[in-house]
């Protein structure tokens, strides 16, 4: 391998794990509810059924009957019982009501106080993951160092690989904040 490729792979790797970092922002954020009934918060429920643990969204439909209901139909409706049991497990601060066929949630007017504290919670999520960022910065700048040790690229070529990581952490950190402007402005917005 040559000293460039090792260097490419260096930022490959850094730019995988960035990608990776604000997407898992972006899955955390879908499952914070801003008032209106949204489908992803039911995405880690599980449901034991024909003796497996198995995802909601995979036994049944589950649709937006309006802004603030969600309807989830079950394929067998002898689940019925067992989806209502995981959803009240799973703690999404919801309680579900089964009429036999469907199960709705009812999503409550969030209170301003409320909103409040899922905007610090959102806030402290981003500030999370921008020190994941960090950290991914930290691996990268000292897998450089090694190389530039080992003699393996000039001092030259470290430096302007360090910009670059930086450059790349910059880059991660603003789409970190927007992501987090974005999700505040949906749970302020009433």
């Amino acid at each position: 391998m040559s000293d460039n490729e090792k260097v490419e792979e260096i930022f490959f790797t850094l730019d995988d794990k960035l990608e990776k970092t604000v997407s898992v922002l972006k899955e955390n954020f879908a499952a914070i509810r801003a008032g209106r009934a949204n489908p992803h918060i039911l995405d880690k429920v599980q449901v034991e059924a024909y003796g497996m643990m198995t995802p909601l969204n995979q036994l049944g439909n589950i649709a937006v009957s309006d802004a603030r209901c969600l309807v989830i139909s079950p394929w067998d409706k002898s689940l019925l019982k067992a989806v209502e049991k995981a959803i009240l497990a799973s703690n999404v601060g919801i309680t579900p009501s089964n009429d036999g066929t469907v199960i709705r949630l009812v999503f409550p007017e969030l209170t301003e106080e409320r909103r409040r504290d899922l905007v610090k919670q959102v806030k402290k999520m981003g500030e999370d993951t921008k020190v994941a960022a960090r950290n991914n910065r930290r691996d990268a700048m000292e897998a450089l160092k090694k190389m530039k040790t080992n003699k393996e690229i000039s001092e030259d070529e470290a430096k302007n690989a360090e910009i670059d990581v930086e450059d790349a952490i910059a880059k991660c950190i603003t789409e970190i904040e927007k992501v987090v402007a974005a999700k505040e402005k949906e749970l302020l917005t009433i």
